[in-house]
This record gives structure tokens, sequence and C-alpha cells, in this order.
């Protein structure tokens, strides 16, 4: 029965899970502090619950690959190359610097060279799983942080292979040259943009096909087959597993099929995301931690210091805020979770004494542990070096503005207003936080300014107290509440509108000072709603009367439980009433050239054309023998089926 204790394992975790869950919630701290801490509990260093850990890491690891998966599918390979600076340049910056001085001071405190290398190649690591989950879950992803965040993670889970290589070379340095460790490089990244290639061409036609069968189990089978093949392809490369699905994500979130995707998969990743958390736990030997916690602790708080400011220089370096940066360094400051398996080779390669590894093993999960807390203190510390950091003024002076309008970011919707505003000629000034944005922008002569809405020295560069209106376009809810607080404490009389993406954060920006809050996603339920009216030729006025009612006061019929009766009001009635509605005759129409009686629609439809509509001249009462013309708008009346019929037989689908 021995081979079946992986089944208890896999039950009492989740048996753990539903509870750390609520509790955690209910405490409003993140569920991942919970799973380490029942990791802890029950692994072999606690109360010995859970012994077997091969099988707790293949699971685990199940749920790492689901999880980049699921990240990926919220992206898209434009957005990635838009990061590119940012990942080639922050991230490769981050994990040389980071081994450099580590190496440094590991070598200073008195240990072999080749013992600092080791250690400081697992030190420059950062948790992909923590990290990206905690941002999630935070709504964070798209935010300047979130974005600089993914950036540097994908890099660094990109220098997996040299850092494998290396480990080799500090373990066996006479078996490996230095041609085969560069042959080995542009083999395993070569095989990367081939994959990315011949998924991104592949995946849609074989999508395709696997839908078309109509058989959700089999879609369902067939997008974890090709998660896990590309995880394990990308694997066999000498790349990690997590970097296969990622890409897969990638390649499926420009797909139509993503929607169906998510749906089936989230459940899985969630479920497994907790094995995951809580195999980390169980590597936490606390006895060893009691022992000797001097060593253990000044190692994990050494190590966050280090790496936060290390990441925070680099991002400073990028010309990204003091108050961006702060949140960057510190979420990524964390050892990640494959300096794990990157440690136990070095072990297996008589690198590193088993003493050092306990001591680098349990600062690690202390660096996880600490990292949701440490998110949650860092928008305050953020905020800090925000007020004490030192704004440059711009080389050329904006110009003076009056009852002009404010735009807080640069993105899709920035833009669009932008264009709107330029030509109805509206004063404007953007606020972006981008610098490669606005050197772009500001060669096309664009009013755009660098800086961090968040920060009033910013604010009042663009002339807050003189503006009539902002707009905060941004995909920042911190930074938004933030910078909707001072520009009203700036100028009390300002109009401030905010889009966000969710919901659930509209009550919170009304009570700060929002004058209107559009959330992303019940602006795309009122388009649903509004096409499926126009579907049944509901008069459009009265589908605009709903509408405005919908968004009236912030969506508060949207949000309440009770609206029902009040938002839909009379629909019944319209419905079941007579209407008259419009169709054009094409140049290609069968029915242009034919006349009235010729079509004998009210035989066919029991609807009844009552006008035709000429170069501008209305036909009114026509008779049968009057021509339907090219070009004709004429005018139907009749049921709603009557009319629908009617449009379904005019447009050739009788």
């Amino acid at each position: 029965m021995h081979e079946f204790i992986i089944i208890k394992d896999i039950v009492l975790i989740l048996l753990v899970s539903i509870p750390v869950i609520i509790i955690f919630n209910r405490i409003q701290l993140p569920s991942i502090v919970g799973f380490l801490i029942a990791g802890m509990i029950l692994g072999p260093y606690g109360f010995q619950v859970i012994t077997s850990l091969d099988e707790i890491e293949i699971m685990a690891e199940i749920g790492i690959i689901l999880l980049l998966f699921s990240i990926g599918l919220e992206l898209s390979l434009k957005e990635l190359l838009s990061i590119k600076k940012i990942l080639l340049i922050g991230g490769g910056l981050q994990v040389l610097l980071t081994i450099i001085i580590s190496t440094v001071i590991i070598y200073l405190i008195g240990l072999s060279a080749k013992e600092a290398v080791f250690l400081g190649m697992l030190i420059s690591v950062s948790s992909t799983a923590i990290v990206l989950k905690l941002l999630a879950d935070k709504g964070e992803l798209d935010s300047p942080h979130g974005k600089i965040s993914l950036g540097i993670l994908i890099f660094q889970d990109l220098a997996v292979v040299p850092l494998f290589m290396f480990v080799d070379l500090l373990g066996t340095p006479d078996e490996i040259s230095a041609m085969d460790v560069i042959l080995r490089l542009l083999t395993a990244f070569g095989a990367v943009a081939v994959i990315l290639i011949v998924a991104k061409y592949l995946a849609p036609p074989l999508l395709y096909r696997l839908a078309k069968l109509r058989m959700k189990e089999i879609f369902t089978v067939g997008i974890i087959l090709i998660i896990l093949g590309t995880a394990y392809l990308t694997f066999s490369l000498g790349l990690s597993f997590a970097l296969g699905a990622f890409i897969a994500g990638l390649i499926f979130s420009e797909s139509e099929y993503s929607y169906q995707i998510v749906a089936d998969i989230l459940p899985l990743r969630d479920a497994f995301n907790s094995i995951f958390f809580v195999s980390v736990g169980l590597l936490l030997n606390v006895a060893f931690v009691l022992e000797y916690p001097l060593y253990v602790v000044l190692s994990a708080l050494g190590v966050l210091v280090l790496k936060a400011l290390i990441i925070i220089s680099i991002v400073m370096f990028l010309k990204y805020p003091a108050r961006v940066a702060v949140l960057a360094g510190i979420g990524l400051a964390q050892i990640g979770e494959f300096s794990f398996i990157l440690a136990e080779h070095g072990m297996s390669l008589n690198i590193i004494s088993s003493d050092y590894s306990n001591i680098f093993i349990s600062s690690t999960i202390i660096t996880m542990i600490l990292t949701p807390a440490l998110t949650r203190l860092a928008p305050i510390l953020a905020d800090k070096s925000a007020k004490i950091e030192l704004v440059k003024k711009r080389e050329q002076k904006v110009e003076t503005l009056v009852d002009h309008v404010i735009i807080a970011g640069f993105g899709l919707n920035g833009k669009n207003l932008a264009h709107v505003l330029r030509v109805t000629g509206t004063k404007y000034i953007v606020i972006e936080i981008n610098p490669d944005t606005v050197k772009e922008e500001t060669a096309k002569g664009e009013n755009i300014i660098y800086g961090d809405i968040s920060n009033a020295e910013v604010l009042l560069n663009a002339h807050i107290r003189t503006a009539k209106m902002m707009v905060i376009a941004i995909s920042d809810p911190a930074s938004s509440r933030r910078a909707l607080k001072l520009a009203k404490e700036l100028n009390p009389n300002i109009r401030v509108i905010v889009r966000t993406r969710f919901m659930r954060e509209t009550d919170d920006l009304i009570t700060i000072g929002a004058d209107l809050v559009i959330p992303e996603e019940f602006e795309t339920s009122i388009q649903i709603f509004r096409k499926v009216l126009e579907q049944y030729h509901i008069p459009l006025n009265v589908i605009m009367q709903q509408v405005n009612l919908l968004r009236g006061e912030s969506y508060k019929y949207l949000r309440s439980d009770d609206s029902g009766t009040k938002v839909f009001d009379n629909i019944d009635e319209i419905l079941s009433a007579r209407l008259t509605d419009t169709f054009y005759i094409r140049n290609d129409s069968v029915y242009a050239g034919k006349s009235i009686g010729e079509i004998n629609l009210r035989q066919k439809t029991d609807a009844t054309i009552i006008a035709i509509v000429r170069a501008g001249t209305t036909i009114s009462t026509p008779s049968a023998q009057d021509i339907i013309k090219p070009n004709d708008t004429i005018v139907i009346t009749g049921t709603h089926q009557a009319v629908d019929k009617a449009f379904e037989l005019l447009s050739g689908k009788e």
C-alpha cells in the first residue's frame, strides 16, 4: 500500500487548504502564507503527517505549470514584446548584479570562491509562482511594477539553462568546455524560438479541430495535453517546465478559444497551486532554524534587503519613478522555488556542504513566507520614497494650461481620448510613467510629460490647480486611488473620471471622490445587453434609456441584487407591440429592381412596406407597382416576429 501514500498526502493537503483559505481571507492575508505554514506543520520536520516529498513535488510542479500557463493566457506576444527592454536589460542586470554582489559578500564572510559563486546564483532567482500569484490576486499584473516584475521573472526562467551549466562547470570543471556550454545555450534558445513559431501556426487549426468535435471532454483533455506537452518539450531541451507552459499560454492568448480554456484550467490551477505552496513549507527544517536562528534570520533578511536594493536601483536606472521601483524591488526580493532544484544539483556535485544547504533552504522559505506581508507594506514604503524623491524638471517648460484635461496613462484608452481632444481643439496634457513611451510620443509632438500620477509634484507640473477634468486610464488600482485622492486635494473642483477593470473597485473610488467610474467588465456587459435588445428591434430611445439607467450613479443597479424590476420595466409590453424599422437595399440584393408586389413581403412575412427613402426623398404609402432600387432604404412595420422574418427574407435567407 506504500505506493498509495501520495493519495493520502494530497487528501490531507486539500483538507487543510479549505480552512486555510477561509481563515486567511477573513483576516485579509494571502492564503499563500497559510499554505506555507501548513506545510511546516504537516511536514517531516513538523508533526510528520506527510513524509513522502518526491510525489508531492511532482504535483507541485504541475501547479507551477498551470499557473504560468494561465499567466501567459492573460498576455500576448505583442504585450511581451512591449516589455522587451525590461525583460532583457532589467532582467539581465538583475541576475548578473545579484550574482556578482552576492558572491563578493559571501566570499568576504569566509566561504570559498566556488561556494560563494554557487550561492550567488541561487540568490539571483525569485519566486515566479508567489510573485505572479500575488500580483494576479491584487489585479496588478498590468500595472507598471507588475510588468517590470513579469519581465524580470521571465528572464530568470530563461536564465535556467546557463545557470545549470555554470553549476556543472563549478562541480566538474574538466568535463565541460566553454564551446560545449555555448552550443548547448544556442541549441536551447534556438529550440524555444522554433517552438514559438511552430506553435503559432499549428495551435489555431489544432484548437479549431478540437472545438469542432463539440465534445467538452476532448477539448479539455486536448488543452491539458498541449500544456504538459509543451512544458515537457522545453524541459527536455534543458529549460524549465514553467517556461514551456508560459509559451503555450502566450500562443493560446491570441486564440478565440482563450476564455473557454481559462474556464477549464482555472479550477485545476487553484487546486494544484495549494499543493505547490504546501510542498515548499514541507522543506523547512524547524529544528535547524531553532538551533541556528541567528544565521537563518540574518541570511533571510540580508537576501531580502540586498535583492530589493539591487532591483530598485535597476528600475530607477531604467528611468521609472522611485515608487514603482520600490514596489518591484520588494516584490521580487525573495528567493525562488527553482533555487531548490539548483541547490540539490549543487549538493550532488559536492559544491556546498549540508550545513550551508540547510541555512540556504531555511532562509529561502522564510523569504517566501515574508513576501506577502512585505508586499502589503510595500505601498507605504513606496509612498514615502515618492515623497522624498527629487523630481527632475523637464528641459522644456510645460506651457501654462487652463480648463484643460489631464490624461493619466497613454495606453489605448488614453491615446483614443487624446486623439478626440486634439481633433476638437480641447487643450490637454498626458502624464505617462513609461519613459520609452514619453520619448517616442514627445518626438511626435505629443503634449506629454513623464511622471508618476500619484506624485503631487508631477500633478502640479501638469497644472492640476487650473485643470477642468482628469481622466485616470491606467491599470494600477493602487495608483489610481492615490492619484484621485491627491487630485481632489490639490483641486477640489476638478472632475475626475476613473477607468478600472473590475466592478469591485467602484465603491472605493466613489468614496474617495471619483465623479465617474467606468469599470470595463460592466461596460462589456452593457454592450452585450444593448446588442441583444437591438436584435429584438427595441426602439433606440428605449435602449438608450436602459443604458443610461444602468450607468446611472456608477452602475448601482448592476451592483444591486434587487434591481431587476426597475431596469427592465415595460420591456414585455414593448416586445408584444408593433414596431417600425428600416432596411437598406444593397447593390447586390436579389430584390433590387423588383416591385413591391413581386417581393410580396406582406404575404410571406406579415410585415408591410410603408415608405421608401430614395436619394433623400421619401415615397410614402408606395403601391405594389413601385420598384425597389439599389441604395433605397425601405421602412417596414409589423410585429417583432414579422419584422425579423422580413429582414431574413430581404437579406437573402428566405
